[in-house]
């Protein structure tokens, strides 16, 4: 049987009318296993840095960077509600715009990371609008909550569609899914790794992370399931084709990575 999860609350994040948000903390299976990829690699990552990076004047402001997102990838991971989720989701997005541009006296780098940014700023367009659409319906942003009410809701119905399709555009932004992949295979421009932990490691199975842990909604609306299997299917096979044909080492694993 599934253990019932651990979920600890420090404080009131935010309170006005019905609206009242915890800085609040969710600990279950899937959590577990994200925080262990994430710390993990991340830990390897950080090792090889060490040697790979000795050289480079900006050595501290790196460190500085790589350990702001892994702070925030854990608490994307280890969010109790979707916008403590949301936080974690911002911050890799600002940390990979900032790992991206790292080299940005040459312009290309610092095009990158505003490319990044950018494209990342469209997918979480789609996550805010989900959220708004929750509180509307169901005044509920917790986990639970939304799993309950969700529940209580029946499927199929346009509100459940239009909030799992809303959080996928999210998703499509973060895991450089069709159309809103073009970021990624430009973010390469970052120290290589930058590339291994953020763009092929952890924070493109943010919305991975994101749709597993929102399941129990794409359930409840098939035509949003549907459509996740359809671009998931099409960027896997769009992607793949494009890499076949690249001949930099750094942009076919950033094509691989966007295929899988």
């Amino acid at each position: 049987a599934e253990a019932a999860p651990f979920v600890r609350e420090y404080f009131t994040w935010m309170e006005a009318g019905d609206l009242r948000l915890g800085a609040t903390l969710w600990l279950d299976q899937l959590s577990i296993i994200m925080t262990l990829v994430i710390t993990g690699v991340g830990a390897l990552i950080h090792l090889f840095s060490v040697g790979y990076m000795a050289r480079d004047a900006a050595y501290p402001r790196y460190f500085l960077y790589l350990n702001l997102f892994v702070f925030f990838m854990l608490l994307l991971v280890l969010g109790g509600s979707y916008p403590v989720l949301f936080v974690g989701w911002e911050g890799v997005g600002f940390c990979s715009y900032l790992l991206i541009g790292f080299w940005f006296g040459e312009k290309k780098n610092a095009d990158a990371g505003k490319k990044a940014f950018i494209i990342n700023r469209v997918g979480d367009l789609g996550f805010l609008i989900a959220m708004f659409l929750m509180f509307a319906h169901w005044r509920v942003l917790d986990f639970a909550g939304v799993q309950a009410a969700v529940a209580a809701t029946a499927p199929g119905t346009a509100v459940l569609t239009v909030v799992a399709l809303m959080l996928f555009v999210g998703c499509t932004g973060k895991s450089a899914q069709l159309p809103l992949f073009t970021w990624l295979p430009d973010a390469m421009a970052g120290p290589t790794p930058v590339s291994a932990l953020i763009h092929a490691a952890t924070m493109v199975t943010a919305g991975v992370y994101l749709i597993i842990r929102s399941g129990f909604l794409f359930a409840a609306a098939p035509a949003a399931a549907l459509t996740v299997v359809v671009i998931g299917a099409t960027t896997a096979l769009f992607a793949a084709t494009i890499g076949l044909r690249q001949w930099d080492i750094k942009k076919v694993l950033a094509y691989s990575t966007v295929s899988q």
